[in-house]
This record gives structure tokens, C-alpha cells and sequence, in this order.
């Protein structure tokens, strides 16, 4: 395992893991997409949450599985069975150009595509079914990738989107977007 191939906990962890912690309740079954370090899969659990993670980077996965983790190396959900209660996701949402690639794992941690919405939309698109009824996701999403077309994809697929939580950090807003399924009518 390499360290510097993982993503370590910053600002945009720590925001996501409050508003998962407070989002989560006591007998919810949560599924962390692209754990990184772990942080938010720990914190979860020392809350007593019932949290399962998963990684497409393998190092991320070993440092996770030696923190006592529990998860699964999966590209978004690749071979993962639910329902969840509740989906917690840290994407790649940098806007990012073929030259700006630096071919090593940790990009999987940062590269959002040209947009910056590349992994979102797909996340957008897969998660409805992974769900149980009522089930919700939370997302974080800067003022780089665009909140609002953020949250159309997700209206696209049947979600009510609102902001959960907001931070100013340096010179973006990072933003965790809770996007419940619409039931009914």
C-alpha cells in the first residue's frame, strides 16, 4: 500500500462526514462510495451507524481494511448489492483536462472530467436502484463542478435535491447536496 496514492481527509471530508453523522439514523445501513481514507466510513461507525465502503483505488481499499473497515474495491457500484438507506459520496469534481492528468491512482480521487461532472452523472444515474424506499444520498459538490447542474442530474432521475450543508473554502464553496427519491403522485 501507498499512502500518497490516497486520499486524505480535508475540508470537503470533514463537511461530508458531519452532514452524514447527522443525516444517518441509528438503524440505517450506509454505503460509502469512494471511501478514500476511510475518515467518513469510520466516523459513521463510531457513531454506531452500520456503514459499508467501497474504493476503485486499491491502496485507498488496504489503508481502509487496516482501519478496520469494512469494504469492498468496486468501481461505483460494480458488484455491490443493497438496499441502502442511505449513500454518502465525496467524487471527483474537479474539472479536469487531458493535460491536467497525472495517471496515478489518486486521480481517481480528483479527476472529474472536463466539467467536472463525468463520475456524478454516472453516480446519478446507478444510485436510484441501489436504494431502499426512502432511502437518500448524500453528495458533495463545489462551486467549481456547478451546483445547479448537479442537481438537475439528479432531478432528472426523480430526486427532490436540497443543500444540506455549505462551507467557504479559499476560493469555492463546497456544498452537500441531500437528494431523497420522490415517492408517490
Amino acid at each position: 500500500m501507498n499512502p500518497d496514492q490516497v486520499y486524505p481527509p480535508r475540508e470537503d471530508t470533514c463537511l461530508l462526514a458531519r452532514a452524514a453523522i447527522s443525516e444517518a439514523g441509528e438503524s440505517d445501513f450506509v454505503l460509502e462510495v469512494g471511501t478514500g481514507s476511510g475518515y467518513i466510513a469510520r466516523s459513521l461507525q463510531e457513531s454506531g451507524i452500520r456503514v459499508l465502503a467501497t474504493d476503485i483505488n486499491p491502496h485507498a481499499v488496504k489503508a481502509a481494511r487496516l482501519d478496520g473497515l469494512d469494504v469492498v474495491r468496486a468501481d461505483l457500484f460494480m458488484g455491490i448489492r443493497g438496499p441502502f438507506d442511505l449513500v454518502v459520496f465525496n467524487p471527483p469534481y474537479l474539472p479536469t483536462g487531458p493535460e491536467e492528468r497525472i495517471d496515478d491512482w489518486l486521480e481517481y480521487a480528483l479527476d472529474g472530467g472536463p466539467d467536472g461532472r463525468s463520475v456524478i452523472r454516472r453516480f446519478a444515474e446507478e444510485v436510484p436502484c441501489h436504494l431502499s424506499p426512502g432511502g437518500r444520498v448524500l453528495i458533495l459538490v463545489s462551486s467549481v463542478t456547478g451546483c445547479e447542474e448537479v442537481m438537475s442530474l439528479f432531478r432528472k432521475q426523480g430526486f427532490q435535491v436540497d443543500v444540506s450543508q455549505k462551507e467557504r473554502v479559499y476560493d469555492e464553496d463546497l456544498v452537500v447536496l441531500k437528494c431523497s427519491l420522490k415517492t408517490g403522485g
